[in-house]
């Protein structure tokens, strides 16, 4: 169990990104179920941090299937989750980046 869930720059804008995109595109009703889905999966992994898919060994980073079209990267630290980065699944998989 982790205490804090901390946010980086790249994983704030980049939510902020897809939250702007759905909005635009899809309207309220998508965008707040993509925010809805997004804090319960945090809770679920504030309890579980380790539910996630290894992603990168030597850095000991996680991911996890948000969507089928995103997925978030995090860090387990102390009693800290650091979420680095909302990867969009559609993209080339050579372009993760953590």
């Amino acid at each position: 169990m982790v205490k804090t869930i901390v946010w980086n720059r790249r994983a704030s804008n980049n939510f902020n990104s897809i939250i702007t995109y759905l909005q635009n595109e899809w309207g309220d009703r998508v965008t707040r179920n993509f925010v809805i889905r997004t804090y319960q999966i945090l809770e679920l992994l504030a309890e579980n941090p380790e539910m996630g898919s290894v992603e990168h060994v030597e850095k000991q980073i996680r991911g996890f299937l948000i969507t089928k079209h995103n997925t978030l990267f995090y860090r387990i630290e102390d009693d800290k989750l650091i979420l680095l980065n909302f990867f969009d699944n559609r993209q080339h998989p050579r372009k993760k980046s953590y």
